[in-house]
């Protein structure tokens, strides 16, 4: 199987590949895992998650009860073991996945980005497979911020939660909670909005607004 395979049946299940990983010791992949593949949401995939019984239901966690749903039915048809950042401790090591694919790295927010998705990234689940096929060279990521003289999403945020160096987390989630927050509580990160990579995958208002609230629920400002 190759990763073009893998990305082929994800799609079909509302995800997509984010970066590939030939596992080696350092990577502390799962015993028996030699590829990684990384998945996000593929921008048909907000579509499939509101038509998931998770999404109706009213249970808590309906992103990650999906998430877990679809990649454990993609690992077992592909052959794969389903892994997830969620659900710890332990937790796998996604971020030392991610940095290992080559197609993500540290922006000036704090948060990664990525080369295609920019900003607009999340990991819903991994599949470990013992091997892949026409795996792709490991090559260092080319951050676009390093191009970018302008950065215009440290410039972007109303109460300034981001300054290059730290993300003032209280600050932004009191600016979203409160009445001159609405734009980004509706609509998403501001800052975020702001980076010219990924504009492909700027989320809808309802997505935005879902992740948003979530976001809060989390700092206990829902």
């Amino acid at each position: 199987m190759t990763p073009a395979e893998v990305e082929t049946a994800a799609r079909g299940a509302g995800l997509t590949s984010l970066g590939v990983v030939a596992a080696r010791p350092e990577h502390k992949a799962p015993e028996g895992v030699g590829a990684v593949v990384l998945l996000g949401m593929a921008r048909e995939g907000w579509a499939a998650f509101t038509a998931a019984p998770e999404y109706a239901d009213g249970a808590a966690d309906p992103l990650d009860r999906w998430s877990v749903r679809v990649v454990e039915g993609l690992g077992e048809s592909l052959g794969a073991q389903a892994l997830f950042p969620f659900g710890g401790p332990p937790y796998q090591p996604f971020m030392r996945w991610a940095a290992a694919s080559g197609r993500m790295g540290p922006s000036p927010l704090g948060m990664s980005i990525h080369d295609e998705h920019g900003l607009w990234m999340s990991f819903r689940g991994a599949l470990g497979f013992a091997a892949l096929d026409a795996l792709p060279e490991a090559r260092p990521f080319a951050r676009p911020c390093d191009t970018c003289a302008s950065m215009p999403c440290l410039r972007a945020c109303p109460v300034d939660a981001f300054d290059g160096e730290t993300y003032h987390v209280d600050r932004c989630a009191a600016h979203v909670a409160g009445r001159e927050g609405a734009a980004c509580r509706e609509r998403g990160c501001l800052a975020r909005r702001a980076c010219w990579v990924g504009q492909d995958f700027v989320p809808e208002p309802p997505r935005a607004a879902f992740h948003m609230a979530a976001f809060l629920r989390a700092r206990g400002s829902a």
